[in-house]
């Protein structure tokens, strides 16, 4: 499935679907009203074909309008805009319509490799944008993120280092790898990291403490963090949100 820009997903995302008729025409002229999404999720893959939706940390959604997920048997992080339904399915929490549903990039953490990683794993700088999609839940670190981007067609390199700090297993350092490409336009773009490699929580909220270059200088960010509750679906699959420009 080919991925789609992140604005450009939230501007035309299923926007056949929508539409209100004007009131002040007497033609009957259709003014399209995409709808913003209103939830990020985790996809999660059920026995069979069959798929359901973390919403958060104890909250499932089931899809009454979708059988089949659209990744397959993949699990990723999504944005999504859904409309609640009844009946209930008993399995679930709730029960939505999925009005439209777009993958974000998808990817596991990875163990710090040492010093001298740069050339793989760079360290271009990047600025973590205040966001209601930056949040740490359901066993991921989402994120939201800004960066220049040129017009050369070059797939910026994303990743999480785990294990940075010996004294501190709930640090984690953002990594990217621009291949030169440092002097275009501003532009966001979303990212999820499975933590699976972190030491389980045992049921408690932690500080899970991100660390990252930006272009002023070496920063860090706090989140409220506790391990992934056993609620089914495993794997992540490699999605890309704002463009195909990194992975």
């Amino acid at each position: 499935m080919k991925t789609m820009k992140f604005f450009t997903a939230i501007a035309l995302a299923m926007m056949s679907v929508f539409s209100i008729t004007s009131c002040d025409t007497d033609d009957d002229t259709y003014l399209y009203y995409p709808p913003m999404p209103n939830a990020l999720v985790t996809v999660k893959p059920v026995s069979g074909d069959g798929f359901y939706l973390q919403l958060d940390d104890s909250t499932t959604l089931y899809p009454v309008n979708l059988k089949k997920s659209p990744y397959g048997d993949k699990e990723v992080r999504a944005l999504v805009c859904f409309t609640e339904v009844k009946p209930v399915n008993d399995d679930y929490t709730k029960s939505v319509q999925i009005n439209w549903m777009d993958s974000i990039l998808t990817k596991p953490a990875v163990a710090y490799p040492g010093e001298g990683n740069e050339s793989k794993y760079g360290e271009d700088p990047i600025e973590i944008v205040k966001d209601w999609v930056n949040i740490a839940e359901d066993g991921y670190l989402t994120l939201r993120f800004r960066t220049r981007w040129g017009n050369n067609g070059v797939a910026h390199f994303v990743n999480l280092f785990t294990g940075v700090n010996p004294d501190d297993p709930y640090e984690v350092e953002f990594r990217h790898n621009a291949y030169g490409d440092i002097s275009g336009v501003w532009g966001d773009a979303l990212v999820a990291f499975r933590l699976s490699d972190l030491p389980d929580t045992g049921g408690k909220t932690v500080k899970l403490t991100l660390k990252y270059k930006s272009f002023s200088g070496e920063k860090s960010i706090q989140f409220d963090y506790c391990s992934r509750k056993a609620t089914g679906g495993t794997g992540a699959a490699e999605k890309v949100a704002y463009s195909s420009r990194v992975r």
